[in-house]
């Protein structure tokens, strides 16, 4: 539902554009324009949700800043001033997927478009489930219990679903039907995990190593134990307070997050033979990734006192900008027809942000 209201006055607001144009509740979009106050009343769908009073310690002519409240949807902004009603201008909100879960990486969606998030968990203690499972009607299912401390997810080339265990560094592998195995052992306090369009698979462990493991038929046919797997350290970063998060670009380039105690942190970029070099620095606490198909990486950060997700466009000096305002983001991962899934420490949410996502090998 949305609403456009029209004014004749000359003195009432005019808006030009919103940044970012997309934002989760809680979050803070700049409205842009002409005759703006702070203390002018912001109205988005549904009407019960109207006149929330901005903070009066700021009053640009051309800025005014506004935080999203709870309730709020997609449609139409518009700024009540004085009795007066500016012009309107879209805005997309993120809408409830899914809350009592505590992720600490990005959720991931399989073909089907389910997507699969974990309840991590204090280090060390072990929740009654492990990962659930969302389907395209919200509706939460328990699908794996029995991992402690479940962290990082990906779907690999086999159709199985590959989660790390930061507490035992341990990867398991779970088939379809929920069956679980374990892949690998020995990976410190392993994390993120992605793979690349060979089948290898990479995992982060947050003291301060990416290893690399081998697709190996040959290993699979065998009675060797899981700690018998090939392990190799592919590359070497600073340790993580929190997490390390992974995500490959079509041209086979690792690109790595690790949260630090830096307010100026960088983003990775790790070529095929594991050279590291910065791709990005001046970033707060970024974690979760995900491509689009015109090769932009998104992270769930802060950049130059915004919070949420921002997007990096690639070249020879990438540039960063805000594409979704929200806050105590860890995750995200693209949905089918331009949607995306955002996760917080404790949350899903859903929006429509009419992008493109990246396809997973």
């Amino acid at each position: 539902m949305s609403s456009i209201f029209q004014s004749s006055s000359a003195a009432a607001p005019r808006l030009s554009h919103l940044t970012p144009a997309a934002a989760m509740p809680g979050g803070e979009v700049d409205i842009f324009g002409e005759r703006l106050s702070s203390l002018a009343s912001l109205t988005l769908p549904p009407p019960t949700v109207s006149d929330l009073d901005a903070p009066a310690n700021q009053t640009p002519t051309t800025r005014a800043p506004k935080t999203l409240p709870e309730g709020a949807i997609s449609g139409d902004l518009v700024l009540r001033q004085d009795g007066l009603i500016s012009n309107s201008l879209h805005l997309r909100v993120a809408v409830p997927m899914a809350d009592n879960l505590n992720p600490i990486a990005n959720p991931v969606v399989d073909t089907d478009g389910t997507v699969y998030a974990t309840f991590s968990g204090p280090r060390g203690e072990q929740t009654p489930v492990s990962i659930f499972r969302i389907g395209r009607d919200f509706q939460v299912r328990p699908y794996i219990r029995g991992i402690t401390n479940a962290s990082g997810l990906a779907l690999g080339p086999d159709g199985h679903l590959y989660c790390s265990s930061r507490a035992e560094g341990v990867i398991y592998r779970i088939a379809p039907g929920g069956i679980i195995s374990t892949y690998a052992e020995g990976l410190g306090i392993a994390t993120g995990l992605a793979f690349d369009r060979e089948g290898n698979l990479y995992v982060g462990d947050r003291s301060g190593t990416i290893f690399r493991i081998h697709p190996d038929p040959d290993f699979e046919a065998t009675d060797r134990a899981p700690g018998d797997r090939p392990i190799f350290v592919f590359a070497t970063l600073e340790p993580s307070i929190s997490a390390y998060h992974l995500a490959f670009n079509d041209a086979g380039t690792l690109f790595v997050t690790g949260p630090t105690t830096s307010s100026n942190q960088r983003v990775h970029a790790i070529d095929r033979d594991g050279n590291t070099t910065t791709f990005f620095k001046g970033l707060g606490r970024a974690q979760g990734l995900a491509f689009d198909t015109d090769g932009n990486l998104y992270t769930a950060a802060s950049f130059r006192g915004q919070r949420g997700v921002i997007r990096i466009t690639p070249g020879s000096s990438p540039q960063a900008s805000v594409a979704v305002a929200g806050n105590n983001l860890v995750g995200l991962a693209f949905l089918e027809d331009g949607c995306m899934t955002l996760a917080t420490r404790d949350s899903l949410f859903h929006l429509d942000l009419g992008i493109e996502g990246r396809k997973l090998p």
